[in-house]
């Protein structure tokens, strides 16, 4: 598999990722059997794939020590990508959260340690100082963020230089074309999608929004009313089943599984460097590698675009998939 540079940095990584948060398991994801885990790590790096991304906030540490277990004859093989949460970003907090990963990963370094949500409390040049004194002390590789808006990514590049924004993006959520994708080109960054199959509507399994589980109908693609969701608005399902719909007839005009052409898509897009995809066993990992090598002509990527437009236009330029306005995590 082709490696790709990751922002201005020394990192290589694999075009296809491990989204690591699926493996937890419970009422979100579904029961996870630990061997399949493993075995899915293990074939993940047989066949090429180097970036695995966790966070101390996944399964409360359950997903760093697992990957630490898989990796543990293996770790200079993994580019390992792992998060500290919001509430960790005052400088002694970092330190110590890194510390704890570290312990969980057993592993000396983290390749890529990213902030998972910016602070409204903590100040940005702390944190960043806090980063890179971590980077200095050879703990940390690389520094990365997540979920940094429009205004935060610049704000954040004021006190150091990071090398990634992991981001919400899919064929089903665009949002950040309007004004982040933009700056991360003219800087360098790399994207790193999450949720590229949004929440498994991209797998083609579903036709209706009833036929979804209740967890991954909080979207703002859904009804407000719906379980669990946060956002209250009206939503925008006719919208996104038609839009599926259309995905639907483009892959099989072209013969090719939606799943593989979603992750596709996404690798074909400015300043995507690699997709961070849920592999929870060795098929879904050989699946994804797929669309690793998948070429899609301009003619098929055009007819994407087209097919996604009215609702990329509908559901606007805020990346938070679960609160709009004043309930919106971006700025």
């Amino acid at each position: 598999m082709q490696l790709r540079q990751l922002g201005n940095s020394s990192l290589m990584v694999s075009p296809i990722g491990v989204g690591f948060w699926g493996i937890v398991g419970g009422d979100y994801w579904g029961a996870q059997d630990e061997a399949d885990t493993l075995d899915a790590v293990h074939c993940a790096l047989d066949v090429g794939i180097n970036l695995f991304d966790t966070a101390e906030g996944y399964g409360d540490g359950y997903s760093e020590r697992m990957l630490g277990r898989a990796l543990k004859d293996r770790r200079e093989e993994a580019v390992i990508a792992s998060k500290v949460s919001q509430k960790n970003l005052a400088p002694e907090d970092i330190r110590a959260a890194c510390e704890r990963s570290l312990e969980r990963l057993g592993s000396d370094y983290i390749d890529l340690y990213q902030v998972h949500w910016p602070s409204r409390d903590i100040p940005f040049e702390d944190t960043m100082d806090a980063l890179l004194a971590l980077q200095s002390a050879g703990k940390i590789r690389v520094i990365g963020v997540s979920n940094f808006g429009a205004l935060d990514m610049p704000d954040m590049l004021q006190y150091g230089r990071y090398e990634a924004n992991q981001l919400p993006y899919s064929l089903l959520w665009r949002a950040i074309e309007f004004e982040i994708q933009p700056q991360c080109v003219e800087e360098n960054i790399s994207i790193l999608p999450y949720s590229p199959l949004n929440q498994a509507l991209l797998t083609g399994r579903y036709r209706d929004a009833d036929e979804m589980p209740y967890s991954r109908t909080r979207t703002r693609h859904f009804r407000g009313d719906r379980r669990d969701s946060r956002h209250g608005s009206p939503g925008f399902e006719k919208e996104t089943f038609a839009a599926l719909a259309a995905i639907r007839e483009i892959c099989a005009d072209i013969n090719q599984a939606m799943v593989h052409v979603a992750l596709a898509w996404l690798l074909h897009k400015p300043a995507v460097t690699s997709v961070l995809a849920g592999a929870r066993n060795r098929e879904q990992i050989n699946s994804n590698l797929i669309a690793g090598s998948l070429s899609l002509s301009a003619e098929t990527m055009g007819r994407l675009d087209e097919a996604t437009a009215d609702l990329k236009a509908k559901l606007g330029p805020d990346p938070d998939m679960w609160g709009a306005g004043e309930d919106s995590r971006y700025r």
